[in-house]
C-alpha cells in the first residue's frame, strides 16, 4: 500500500512528488528536513531519514528547509496527506473502520471524506478496506492459522461476514486447498477471434480466454485452475454463455454479465478505468496511470493488464504504447488488432 524505503529514495533522486504517498525525508549531518522534489544538493542515502508527516519530522528535533519550504504545501498535498492518512489507518487497523470514524480522523466531513477518497484512491473506502481484509485474510490462511483464528485477524467482525465478502471467489476453506472442490463449468465457443473458452462458478464468470483450438483452450482454463472440478456447461449456462460469446463480438450492446473475479485494490481501480474505455477507443499505458492520479504507475497499470483474466469484458487490450503502437497482449497482438478493428467497424 505505502511506498517502500528503495521508491522514496527514487522518489529523492527523482526530486518528484508522488499523488500516492506524501512523506519528507531529514538530512543527519543537517538538521533539516525537506520534501522529496527538493532542490538541494542530494544528501547521501545513508545520512536520510524519512518522516510521513511534517509534525513527524519537527518531533523528531529536524528543523524546515529555507529552499523547498515544505510547510507550505498546497491545498491539494493536504489533501492527499489526509487520504494517504486513512489508508494507513485502513492497513492497520484489526477490526473493521467506519466511514464516520474514518472521516473524523482526518478531519473531513463524512460526504467530503467519502467523495475525497474515491477521487484519489480510485475506489471508495469501503472497497478499499475489503481489498486490505481479504489480502490479509488470504495470507494468513497460506500460513496455516486456523481458518477461524484468520477471519477475525483479518478484521472480520464474523465467520459470516467472511464468507459472504463478495471479493473472495471461492470460500475460506476451498482457498486454503488451492481452489480444490470449486466447480466450474466451462463452454468452448467458436468467435470471429478464434475459440474461446468461458468458465463459470455459481458467482458467475470467472473466465474468458482466447485460443486457437478446442484442445488449447480447455487445457488453458485447466491450467488457471488446476484443483478446480471443471466440467462442462449444462444446459442452464448456455444463455449466458451465449449473452458473453455476443459482447465479446458486439460489446457495443447493453449486456451486463456476471463476473466472479479477484484483484488488489490497485488492480481493481486500473480495470475500472478500462472499462470506462468506449469501444473502438484506446489509451495508453500512461494516460491509464494519469487518470488514476498515479502518473509514474504505468508499468504497474500494465501488469495489472497482464492479470486480467476476462478478456473483453476487462478491455486491456483497449490499451496501447506509448507511440499508440500495439504492444503484447496475452492473447496475441494480432487478435488484440483484430478485436479494435472490430470494435472502430461496429
Amino acid at each position: 500500500m505505502l511506498m517502500d524505503t528503495h521508491k522514496r529514495w527514487q522518489a529523492i533522486i527523482n526530486r518528484t512528488l508522488s499523488d500516492s504517498e506524501l512523506f519528507f525525508y531529514g538530512v543527519l549531518t543537517t538538521g533539516v528536513f525537506c520534501r522529496p522534489d527538493c532542490s538541494s544538493k542530494l544528501p547521501k542515502q545513508d545520512n536520510v531519514v524519512f518522516f510521513n508527516s511534517i509534525d513527524e519530522a519537527k518531533q523528531a528535533g529536524y528543523r524546515a528547509c529555507k529552499r523547498c519550504h515544505p510547510e507550505s504545501t498546497t491545498q491539494n498535498e493536504k489533501r492527499i496527506a489526509q487520504i494517504i492518512s486513512a489508508c494507513r489507518i485502513i492497513d492497520q487497523s484489526e477490526e473493521k473502520q467506519t466511514l464516520e470514524v474514518l472521516a473524523k480522523a482526518v478531519g473531513l466531513s463524512t460526504y467530503h471524506f467519502q467523495r475525497e477518497f474515491k477521487k484519489y484512491v480510485g475506489i471508495s473506502p469501503l472497497q478499499y478496506g475489503r481489498g486490505v481484509r481479504t489480502a490479509r485474510f488470504e495470507r494468513l490462511l497460506t500460513e496455516h492459522k486456523s481458518i477461524t483464528d484468520a477471519i477475525f485477524a483479518s478484521g472480520y467482525q464474523s465467520t459470516t461476514s467472511a464468507y459472504q465478502d463478495n471479493s473472495l471467489a471461492m470460500s475460506p476453506k476451498v482457498y486454503r486447498a488451492g481452489g480444490k472442490g470449486v466447480n466450474i463449468q466451462f463452454s468452448i465457443k467458436s468467435s470471429k477471434f478464434g475459440y474461446v473458452v468461458i468458465g463459470v462458478t455459481k458467482r458467475g464468470i470467472c473466465a474468458i480466454h482466447f485460443a486457437d483450438s478446442p484442445t488449447l483452450a480447455e487445457i488453458t482454463l485447466r491450467e488457471r485452475f488446476p484443483q478446480a472440478d471443471i466440467q462442462e456447461a449444462d444446459n442452464d449456462l448456455q444463455a449466458l454463455i451465449g449473452a458473453t460469446v455476443a459482447y465479446i463480438e458486439n460489446p457495443d450492446s447493453q449486456c451486463e454479465l456476471p463476473l466472479d473475479i479477484q484483484g488488489t485494490a490497485f488492480q481493481q481501480q486500473v480495470w475500472q478505468v478500462l472499462r470506462s474505455i468506449r469501444p473502438g477507443n484506446t489509451m495508453t499505458y500512461s494516460e491509464v496511470a494519469q487518470k488514476l492520479g498515479k502518473p509514474t504507475a504505468f508499468r504497474a497499470v500494465a501488469s495489472a493488464c497482464a492479470n486480467n483474466k476476462l478478456a473483453v469484458v476487462i478491455p486491456c487490450h483497449r490499451v496501447v504504447g506509448k507511440s499508440g503502437k500495439l504492444t503484447g497482449y496475452r492473447w496475441g497482438v494480432e487478435r488484440k488488432r483484430a478485436l479494435l478493428e472490430n470494435e472502430k467497424e461496429s
